[in-house]
Order: structure tokens, then C-alpha cells, then sequence
């Protein structure tokens, strides 16, 4: 029986992949700030792990948990995360860089305290939720994207690194999933450019998001956690795998666009 560590599983995706998990045999621990909200998935087998992925202290004592217990991570699922939005010269730079420490520093650590388990076992799965923001943009997600199009990059490097010993990186690009990412978006957005120079383009921004996250328009979460777990099933994994609403059709539109056009089909949407 293999064992997972999903972070950020206290909702959304998270919970999503640990329920689909577990239904699937693996055992599974899941992890992240707001343990109550994962008891849940306790009762249905799962044990939970108080973690915020910016703390040091708490990602050492959480993998030589899993370790002490279960002798390794075999599968790591990178989904903790959020998105910072508002005008770039609105945003602090404190709040930037915590944008990076949840997005991409705190997975990092993670990784590498996983890895010296997975090389030794010379097998491994390694599956970072990145977004399709990865390779889009849109208005006022400056810091945002930055964290998901260096995710990107940083996870291509990894998977050239770690396939000698037999570890894949899977990177996973939800589009439009239903989750608390609006909610959490956008009040501190406006917060941010509702009163500045921008303050038009937050509001446009703020309707078209609560537009495009409403229950008719956006994808479930279990439509990341099947995509997931279909991964985990393949010997050998696509590199990527973008699901959910208007994924697909997005990342085609900004491989097929020029610059410019694809600014203007983005600014059509706002």
C-alpha cells in the first residue's frame, strides 16, 4: 500500500484527492493549517497533519512522522496554495513574497525533505497543482501567476533531476474549479485597487470572477482528484495534465494567439 501527503487538504482539491485516495486503497495522509476541518477525512481513514507549508519546524516533524510510521512518502501531492491578487503597485512587497513562500518555497522544502525516502526506494511520485495560470495571465494576478509560472519551470527541472532514479513530476493545470480560490481572491483584492488608479479594472476583475467560480460555470473538484488518480495509475504519467472548465481551450487559445491578440480576448472577458 502506498502512502500520499497531500497539503492543502482541508478543502477544495485537497479534500477532493484525499476522499478519491483513500477510496482507491492508498493510505493517505493530509495535511494542512486548519486540522478541524479535516476530520472528515480522518473518520474515513485518513490521519491528518497540522501543517503550514511556510513553517520549517512544522514540514521536518511532519515527514519524519510519515517516515517513523510508514518509512517514506512514496507520493507527494503539492497543492497547498492561494492567489494573491491585486495591481502590482498595489500589492506590498511583503505580501509577494509570501505569495512565493506558500506557492512555491514551502512545496520546495517539502520535496526535498521527501526525496532522500523516494531515491533510496529509487520510485516516486511527485505531483504539483499548478494551474493553467501557469501558462496564462489575467488582470491584477501579477503575483499570482509569477508563483504558478515559475512552478512550471521549477517542476520541468525537477523531472530532468530525479528520473534517473526512477521518480516522476507530474504537473497538474486545473482551469476553472469550483473551490474557495474565489473567495479568497477577491475581497483582499479589493481591498487592495478598489480605491487606487485601478480601482475600475478591481471591480471589473472582482465581477468577472464571481462570474466565472459560480457553480454553473465551474468545474468540481473531483474533476482534479480523477485526474490525479489517473496519473497515479499510469507506470508512465504525462508530464502534464490540465482539467476543468475551460482549461483546455484556454491553454490552446494562448499557444495559438499572439500576444496582443490574446490581450484583447482576456480584456473581452472583463
Amino acid at each position: 500500500m502506498k502512502t500520499v501527503l497531500i497539503t492543502g487538504a482541508s478543502s477544495g482539491i485537497g479534500k477532493a484527492t484525499a476522499q478519491k485516495l483513500l477510496s482507491e486503497g492508498y493510505r493517505v495522509y493530509v495535511a494542512a493549517r486548519r486540522v478541524e476541518k479535516m476530520q472528515d477525512l480522518a473518520q474515513a481513514g485518513a490521519i491528518p497533519i497540522a501543517l503550514d507549508v511556510t513553517n520549517e519546524d512544522q514540514l521536518v516533524a511532519g515527514v519524519e512522522r510519515i517516515n517513523s510510521e510508514r518509512g517514506g512518502v512514496d507520493i507527494l501531492i503539492n497543492n497547498a496554495g492561494f492567489a494573491t491578487y491585486g495591481a502590482m503597485e498595489d500589492t506590498s512587497i511583503a505580501d509577494a513574497r509570501y505569495q512565493f513562500e506558500v506557492n512555491l518555497f514551502g512545496l520546495a522544502r517539502l520535496t526535498q525533505l521527501a526525496l532522500p525516502y523516494m531515491r533510496q526506494q529509487r520510485a516516486g511520485t511527485i505531483v504539483n497543482i499548478s494551474s493553467i495560470g501557469g501558462k496564462i495571465y489575467t488582470p491584477l494576478g501579477s503575483w499570482y501567476h509569477a508563483t504558478k509560472h515559475a512552478l512550471e519551470g521549477w517542476s520541468d527541472c525537477l523531472r530532468f533531476e530525479l528520473a534517473p532514479f526512477g521518480i516522476n513530476v507530474v504537473i497538474v493545470e486545473p482551469g476553472i474549479i469550483k473551490t474557495e480560490f474565489d473567495d479568497v481572491m477577491v475581497d483582499p483584492m479589493l481591498k487592495r485597487s478598489g480605491d487606487t488608479a485601478y480601482a475600475d479594472l478591481a471591480r471589473k476583475v472582482a465581477k468577472a470572477s464571481r462570474s466565472s467560480y459560480s457553480s454553473r460555470n465551474a468545474s468540481p473538484p473531483s474533476v482534479i482528484a480523477d485526474t490525479i488518480a489517473e496519473a497515479l495509475r499510469t507506470r508512465r504519467p504525462k508530464t502534464r495534465y490540465a482539467a476543468g472548465a475551460l482549461a483546455r481551450p484556454m491553454l490552446f487559445l494562448r499557444w495559438l494567439l499572439s500576444d496582443r491578440l490574446f490581450d484583447r480576448l482576456i480584456a473581452s472577458q472583463v
